[in-house]
């Protein structure tokens, strides 16, 4: 079940309650500012005690955390990525659609690829950035007000040394007790990602009053702008200008 609209998903009373905040938010939004509606609670969280660096140019994440438009519009913004495409992950090539994904029956998680010049971030500093402000690690199929297998937190590994990257960070956190529960995030191997439909690319940027992006997104560009200002890219690097 999912909130967004104006996109072919489910509607649900609870999005006629989104449209309503999104408009308070128009209204008052000078006076008090996007994270008021922010749902989740953002954490500065340490870096990663394990992350060797990688030789090369170039390297890829794939990460899921709910709707996939906040996670790419997070790391649209940060330094060092080159590219971040919206899509899934975890399923079969045949149900990567987002039609078939919203039925949470595939084994799809909506994923986004990010591609990242490891000179100038680590994949170490991608998690990061994802278990403090692209998503809440601590709910389980699910993200906010977005239900299903398909909101999963799930990381998938390109390589080995990116699994075992991630395994030692999800214990160092969880050692650490700075969640108030448990880290919930799937390791899952050996899955394909699929890119999604073109409308949901770049969608944060090219929609930035959806109601949708206004209550839920929006706060965590805020929160990565507040809490990692020296990763932080004003201008995003989109999908759109890559194919170009």
């Amino acid at each position: 079940m999912s909130l967004r609209t104006n996109v072919p998903a489910r509607r649900s009373f609870l999005a006629t309650l989104a449209l309503l905040a999104a408009g308070l938010t128009v209204v008052f939004g000078a006076a008090f500012g996007p994270a008021v509606f922010a749902t989740d609670e953002p954490h500065a969280l340490p870096p990663a005690l394990l992350d060797p660096p990688v030789a090369g140019a170039s390297e890829v994440a794939v990460l899921a955390g709910g709707c996939f438009w906040g996670v790419q519009g997070v790391f649209q913004h940060v330094q060092g990525v080159t590219s971040a495409v919206s899509g899934y992950a975890g399923g079969e090539k045949r149900t990567a659609s987002y039609q078939a994904v919203s039925n949470g029956t595939t084994g799809h998680a909506e994923s986004v690829r990010v591609t990242f010049d490891p000179r100038r971030i680590s994949y170490g500093r991608i998690l990061q950035i994802y278990f403090s402000v692209a998503h809440d690690p601590t709910q389980v199929n699910r993200q906010g007000p977005d239900v299903g297998t398909q909101y999963r937190s799930a990381i998938f590994p390109t390589n080995a040394a990116q699994a075992e990257i991630a395994r030692a960070y999800i214990a160092q956190l969880d050692q650490a007790h700075i969640f108030h529960a448990p880290i919930a995030t799937k390791i899952e191997m050996d899955k394909t990602f699929y890119p999604a439909e073109g409308y949901h690319q770049d969608f944060l940027a090219r929609n930035p009053r959806h109601p949708y992006i206004v209550i839920h997104d929006l706060p965590k560009i805020e929160n990565l702008k507040r809490l990692l200002p020296e990763v932080f890219r004003e201008q995003p690097v989109l999908v759109a200008n890559a194919l170009h």
